[in-house]
């Protein structure tokens, strides 16, 4: 009877360890095109794991689709969460095809510009059905009062996410991080550079604090 019962305890805890860990929580990494989300998404992937997201550019739309980075676990001051880095295209309300003239030929314009409207769709198929919580990426040289950060906003807040606003770019001389406090007061704004690596102490304690 003991060994029975010795037996039945130790798989129950083997089962409550297993039940207890959580699925890596989905965060999506979202905001308007060249705003530096995959330059963000790459310098959280390289400090916790060593490997990079994708592609950056200065190009708009060099991210066209979804791309995920997963199992990054995050730890700062005690505390610590394990994510699923999304980092999805920027979206917007118009791809024009002669945005792009200036780097490639029309033929490849049309293409990169197809491509990018459908980015635009899966990132909001990802918002809507498939993220956990948004870190939203504004460039602070840039008026964050736009109909795109407007409604995308808004959409996470009816979907009840939670969402941590970035306030990236702070390296450049026209940043204005209070330009973004006063238009999203509702939500916490983090100052960084992720292109120069500022202020990413302060990042990764809100990520694992805010998602953990």
């Amino acid at each position: 009877m003991g060994l029975f019962t010795e037996l039945k305890d130790s798989i129950s805890r083997v089962t409550d360890r297993l039940f207890a860990e959580e699925e890596p929580k989905r965060i999506g990494i979202y905001g308007p095109p060249n705003a530096g989300k995959t330059t963000l998404a790459n310098r959280i992937a390289r400090d916790w794991t060593g490997d990079a997201v994708g592609a950056e550019s200065h190009i708009p739309h060099e991210t066209r689709r979804a791309r995920r980075k997963e199992n990054v676990e995050i730890e700062r001051n005690g505390k610590s969460v394990t994510i699923d880095i999304v980092d999805t295209p920027g979206v917007t309300t118009k791809v024009d095809y002669e945005e792009f003239t200036d780097e490639m030929d029309e033929d490849d314009a049309i293409r990169r510009s197809r491509e990018a409207t459908e980015g635009v769709a899966e990132a909001m198929h990802w918002l809507r059905e498939d993220v956990d919580g948004v870190i939203y990426v504004l460039d602070s040289a840039e008026d964050p009062i736009t109909q795109v950060n407007t409604m995308l906003i808004g959409i996470i807040e009816s979907r009840d996410l939670p969402v941590l606003i970035f306030a990236n770019k702070i390296d450049l001389d026209e940043a204005s991080v209070k330009r973004i406090e006063d238009a999203f007061p509702q939500h916490k704004t983090v100052p960084l550079s992720a292109k120069e690596g500022e202020n990413m102490d302060e990042v990764y304690a809100n990520i694992a604090e805010y998602f953990g």
